[in-house]
């Protein structure tokens, strides 16, 4: 028997259509992954199912939650169905969850609005359920607050709260995008285990096809709003039938045609680097400060790609952002062709930019296209003015496979990949000597990521880019980096030829990285 039955849902907002006769079940116990592109309608089937829609939504059809018509409920019977027998665990924790309120007192929340538990019972079964998704008290004591926690950590609260009360669904949009490789091994096999040991079914939203691989039994292809192929998952990623789901899967396996590097001198060179972070104050004495960069050295020549991966909390961000002149060391040195960044000079400080994971929030929604990407020419004593700034930016958009007429646009106006590229043209923009790439592509369906990769590689074939890549998507790394870094509590634990290292790691962290990362299944012809 079904959990949830959806049949002809269609929908329109404000009279737009987005669902178009959508019909898609799951049974007790199965996990049924909806995938595809940005805008293909995956996240608003799981809203019309919790049914939380914007306002000026229309739908028709049919969807029943255990024989119950969910689009025929008032609201009361929906606001008891929501947390009670359908649970959501959103993509991005942080906010999804109330920062003023501890751990517990969220999940506590659930219980008691749910139930007739009294408030020492719902202490109870919130502290079961929150060592029963990892969350121990003597490690994470439910009076923490959300700011306190990893992201892995903040993940597994907000599953807690979505399974407290043992839902007969549970529905995860996008719920392992912004994780590295082992939290989201973790967090996988925390929901497989959770369907497992409940009997619940799980939909699963995601635009990660290795995911879709390793995690679910069926796989729902949506595009434009239309379900376009259905069926088990191995048997759709090995043999796909229709022409998107089969573009959808090359574009997952996609391979970089990365030019040869010509490394010829240093470029960045990073010297016994340190930075502490204080910890905070306490009754008696202070603690010991924490060291987020232990030490670390490494050279990057002119011309070369180098890869820096490890997991959240490794230190990558730290070191970024000390690169970039935005963290001072307490010890060691790092140098910019031959400059200490540490001395804040102009003329250093532009000769490296950066393209940040969110292109949407490094921008100023409020300014055109032509100013957002000439932001970088107040490092420039002599920047051009005038027809020549104009003629410079659309030369760089185009540069980017974007039009020059792009430029009187707004950032709200693009895509995501769209986006992208206009941070990419903002850190060409000035011509630096080095790029630094962090989690460039980790939120990108894989079709506008295989474009992105595709463009680095053309720049580095016209311009001889050179960059320093951090993510912990680990495939992404392998295919545009020469070298690559592996980074773990502040130092640096292996480094080498990004091939030989993926292929023989030697330290058993890398190890660990790369059985963690998931991977697609062999295509049949």
């Amino acid at each position: 028997m079904s959990v949830l039955q959806i049949t002809g849902l269609s929908l329109t907002i404000a009279g737009r259509p987005v669902l178009r006769d959508v019909s898609l079940d799951i049974g007790a116990g199965e996990i049924v992954a909806l995938t595809g592109e940005s805008g293909s309608g995956k996240s608003m089937t799981a809203f019309s199912v919790m049914q939380l829609l914007p306002e000026g939504a229309a739908p028709s059809g049919h969807i029943e939650l255990d024989e119950i018509d969910i689009l025929q409920a008032d609201e009361a019977t929906l606001c008891s169905l929501r947390g009670q027998r359908m649970g959501m665990v959103f993509q991005e924790p942080m906010t999804a969850l109330n920062p003023v309120q501890t751990i517990g007192a969220q999940v506590a929340e659930v219980i008691r609005l749910h139930s007739n538990a009294t408030r020492g019972e719902a202490q109870q079964q919130m502290q079961e359920v929150l060592i029963r998704v990892g969350l121990t008290p003597d490690q994470v004591p439910p009076s923490r607050y959300p700011h306190e926690l990893s992201g892995g950590q903040r993940q597994r609260v907000v599953i807690a709260m979505a399974v407290v009360m043992r839902p007969r669904l549970l529905i995860a949009d996008e719920p392992t995008t912004a994780l590295d490789v082992t939290t989201q091994a973790q967090i996988l096999d925390l929901l497989q285990q959770l369907v497992t040991e409940d009997g619940m079914g799980l939909m699963i939203i995601t635009h990660d096809l290795a995911v879709v691989s390793q995690l679910a039994d069926r796989i729902v292809v949506m595009r434009h709003g239309e379900v376009v192929e259905t069926g088990p998952a191995a048997q759709v990623l090995a043999h796909p039938q229709h022409p998107y789901t089969q573009m959808l899967r090359e574009a997952a396996a996609h391979q970089v045609d990365l030019p040869q590097a010509e490394a010829t001198e240093p470029l960045l060179v990073v010297d016994k680097a340190v930075r502490d972070y204080p910890a905070p104050a306490r009754m008696f004495g202070r603690a010991a400060p924490k060291r987020a960069v232990d030490h670390v050295s490494f050279t990057l020549e002119r011309g070369e790609r180098l890869g820096l991966v490890g997991e959240s909390g490794s230190g990558k961000s730290t070191l970024t952002r000390a690169i970039l002149g935005l963290e001072p060391l307490q010890a060691g040195r790092i140098e910019i062709d031959g400059r200490n960044v540490a001395d804040n000079d102009p003329t250093t400080r532009a000769k490296v930019q950066v393209v940040f994971q969110d292109p949407y929030g490094s921008f100023n929604p409020r300014h055109r296209v032509a100013r957002l990407i000439t932001e970088p020419f107040h490092l420039l004593p002599d920047a051009p003015t005038g027809a020549a700034r104009s003629a410079l930016v659309g030369e760089m958009l185009e540069s980017v496979g974007l039009s020059a007429t792009d430029a009187d646009k707004y950032i709200h106006e693009f895509s995501g990949g769209q986006r992208q590229r206009i941070a990419i043209a903002r850190a060409l923009i000035t011509r630096p000597d080095l790029i630094l790439l962090d989690e460039a592509v980790s939120a990108l369906d894989v079709s506008v990521r295989a474009q992105i990769l595709d463009l680095l590689a053309d720049l580095c074939r016209d311009s001889g880019l050179t960059y320093l890549f951090v993510s912990h998507d680990l495939a992404v790394v392998r295919e545009v980096t020469d070298r690559v870094l592996v980074m773990k509590s502040g130092q640096i634990v292996e480094q080498g030829v990004t091939e030989q290292v993926f292929t023989v790691p030697d330290h058993p962290y890398t190890q660990a990285l790369l059985a963690a990362s998931p991977s697609l299944p062999e295509a049949v012809a």
